[in-house]
């Protein structure tokens, strides 16, 4: 991990110190792409073999990431449970059962409850993928897959608490997760599923038609003068003008079309609405939903669709943050 300053060197300043610890994490984090190798992928299927639920453990710190990486996995489409290390020796080794897959989560591969779980886990012949900083650890060792999540040191400006080993194990769970949910081809529909509350959750289920403005929309012909225009635009209050040729969807003319249009010419009085307009602009259907209007808008970098049946009629708009 090769950081742009001595990590030895203690910062002057909060601030620095936070740009100390965020340099880091990030230069920690970067290094986990090149270890995405055949261990990782023997990761994604054994867990994908297992017929039961992938079972997830640690203590401490790695006990919350391990809570983490267990919903992750979850909401992913990967049927998930945590488990506390300490918990499961007094009862909660009943979760586990067979035909489940464990993952174990212990910075430096030696935490005893965590390796008190590998007993009764090969006994259930359960197979174990440890998340260790320590490819030599007993943890590491003695599970079937082992993932490197080691680092240099962490964050702390002392070298101790742990902050870039969380980061790094976190993120190694995510991208197991993340293998999981391409594995398993789960999609956005998938995922709506199982986040039905939220704003997400609403996005992802509501259709275009149930939020676009429809109502008063601001139209205009090619042929409107841009003066007489602009009132348009501004009353529409959606920072466009829909040029339309009767029923027929011709152009539009956002904010930014106007712009660029007086940027271009000089004489404002000439201009219409033709002389500035987008021809053919992107449009969505009524049923996609707003997940999938983000998506477009998104990867064509604009605020505003265009909501059309397939006949090309105009039916409203919808904006990025409706």
């Amino acid at each position: 991990m090769k950081l742009p300053f001595d990590p030895d060197k203690q910062p002057t300043s909060p601030r620095r110190a936070a740009a100390h610890a965020l340099a880091i994490n990030a230069a920690a984090v970067a290094t986990l792409a090149a270890r995405i190798d055949d261990q990782f992928d023997r990761a994604v299927d054994m867990i994908l073999s297992q017929p039961g639920r992938t079972a997830v453990s640690g203590m401490g710190k790695s006990g919350l990431v391990a809570r983490k990486i267990s919903a992750t996995l979850a909401s992913l489409g990967t049927p998930s449970l945590f488990v506390h290390s300490a918990d499961a020796a007094h009862g909660d080794l009943g979760m586990i059962t067979r035909g489940d897959c464990a993952i174990l989560i212990s910075a430096s591969g030696e935490t005893q409850e965590v390796l008190g779980l590998i007993p009764y886990l090969n006994r259930l012949e359960i197979p174990i993928i440890a998340i260790s900083g320590n490819s030599r650890s007993t943890l590491a060792k003695r599970a079937d897959i082992a993932l490197d999540a080691s680092i240099e040191r962490e964050a702390c400006l002392h070298n101790l608490a742990p902050t870039t080993s969380t980061i790094v194990a976190m993120a190694m769970g995510d991208a197991l997760a993340i293998a999981l949910c391409e594995a398993r081809g789960f999609r956005a529909s998938d995922f709506a599923e199982y986040h039905p509350g939220g704003k997400l959750g609403k996005r992802l289920k509501t259709r275009v038609r149930d939020a676009m403005h429809k109502i008063d929309l601001p139209l205009c012909e090619p042929d409107t003068p841009l003066k007489a225009m602009l009132p348009i635009m501004s009353e529409g209050r959606l920072g466009l003008v829909l040029v339309m040729a009767g029923q027929q969807l011709q152009g539009i003319v956002t904010d930014g079309d106007l712009r660029r249009g007086l940027e271009r010419s000089e004489e404002m009085s000439g201009l219409a609405a033709r002389d500035i307009m987008t021809v053919d602009p992107l449009t969505i259907g009524p049923d996609a939903t707003l997940y999938d209007a983000d998506l477009e808008m998104h990867a064509a970098k604009v605020t505003a669709l265009v909501v059309a049946d397939p006949h090309m009629k105009v039916l409203g708009v919808i904006q990025i943050h409706d």
